[in-house]
């Protein structure tokens, strides 16, 4: 299997797949971009910046590159705001929003986020200095969702919002450890070796 994924069709054809949805989860942020101030764009569509930085690796990859602050920008951000995405999308099921179908595309499609980054881990070159910048840049991105106050709307769940801010703390921790722990690591052995 691990061959499979760097079939270079493969590679294309999630290529293609993640640079139609990083297009599309930037035209689904279109409101929220439009009331948010200049300075805080770049942090608030999460998801489509995630896969915007993989777009770049897999574009390494096609070209037997390693693109490393992009390996662990995507990797970091792929795992977290996938299942981000997944944990509020069932929340809003929960707290009353009717399942349908544009939420279970939500669902599957951000799930498969943070499932790509666990699959092509095992690819990534990432070192301790890419990851330290991937993860200012994701604790820097809370910052600026929970206590500038630009996280995605999900009215659903506005009245949990500092609840949410802290489960998304430590979602962001956990995925800079499994960053470490899945790839830092390994990179690290092999350059002793």
């Amino acid at each position: 299997m691990i061959y499979l994924l760097m079939d270079r069709r493969i590679l294309v054809l999630l290529l293609i797949i993640n640079t139609l949805g990083t297009i599309y989860g930037f035209y689904w942020y279109r409101y929220q971009l439009e009331i948010t101030p200049t300075i805080f764009i770049p942090f608030v569509p999460d998801s489509p910046t995630a896969s915007l930085f993989f777009v770049f690796v897999l574009i390494g990859l096609l070209l037997n590159k390693n693109f490393k602050y992009m390996e662990a920008l995507a990797m970091l951000t792929l795992f977290k705001y996938g299942t981000w995405a997944v944990v509020m999308n069932i929340l809003t099921f929960i707290h009353g929003q009717p399942v349908s179908l544009m939420a279970m595309m939500l669902i599957v499609s951000h799930g498969a986020m943070a499932v790509q980054a666990l699959l092509y881990s095992p690819f990534f070159k990432i070192e301790m200095r890419h990851l330290v910048v991937a993860s200012i840049w994701t604790l820097h991105n809370d910052v600026i969702d929970y206590v500038y106050g630009h996280m995605p709307m999900y009215p659903t769940l506005s009245q949990f919002e500092e609840h949410i801010g802290y489960f998304t703390f430590w979602l962001s921790l956990l995925s800079i450890t499994l960053v470490y722990l899945l790839v830092v690591r390994r990179t690290r052995s092999n350059q002793l070796a």
